[in-house]
C-alpha cells in the first residue's frame, strides 16, 4: 500500500508519524514532571514538619540547657556562664544556618525529567548527524 501513494502522501504521512511520536514523548515527559512534581511537594511537606518539630525540640532543649549551665554558675561565674551559653548559641545558630544554604542550594526539582529529556535531545541530535552523514 505504501507504494501505491505518491511522494506528497508518504511525506504528509512520515510527518503525521512524527508529529504523533513527539507529542506521545512530550506527553510521557509531562507525566513525568507533573510524578516529580508531586513527589516533591510530599517531601518539601514532610521536611517541613519534621523541621518543624526538631526545631521546636532544639529550642527548649538548648533553653533549658542554658538555664542549667547559668543556675549552676550562678554564684561564681553568672555573667561568663551566660556569655558562654549565648556564644555556644550563636556558633550553633551560624553553623545550621550555612548547612541550610548548602543544602538548599542542592537542585532536586524535576532532576529526572530534566535527565529524560538531555536524553531525548542528545537521540535527536545523533539522529541528524547519522542522517546528514548518509547524504
Amino acid at each position: 500500500m505504501a507504494q501505491s501513494q505518491g511522494p506528497a502522501e508518504r511525506v504528509f504521512e512520515a510527518t503525521r508519524r512524527l508529529i504523533g511520536s513527539l507529542l506521545a514523548t512530550g506527553e510521557t515527559r509531562l507525566r513525568l514532571a507533573v510524578v516529580e512534581l508531586e513527589e516533591e511537594k510530599a517531601r518539601l511537606i514532610t521536611l517541613l514538619l519534621l523541621a518543624g518539630v526538631s526545631f521546636l525540640l532544639l529550642l527548649l532543649g538548648m533553653a533549658v540547657l542554658t538555664l542549667l549551665v547559668v543556675v549552676v554558675f550562678w554564684d561564681s561565674y553568672r555573667l561568663e556562664a551566660i556569655a558562654a551559653c549565648a556564644l555556644a548559641l550563636l556558633g550553633s545558630g551560624l553553623a545550621m544556618a550555612l548547612w541550610v544554604r548548602r543544602l538548599a542550594r542542592r537542585p532536586t526539582l524535576l532532576k529526572s525529567t530534566l535527565k529524560h529529556l538531555a536524553t531525548d535531545r542528545e537521540l535527536m541530535n545523533a539522529e541528524r548527524q547519522h542522517a546528514h552523514a548518509d547524504h
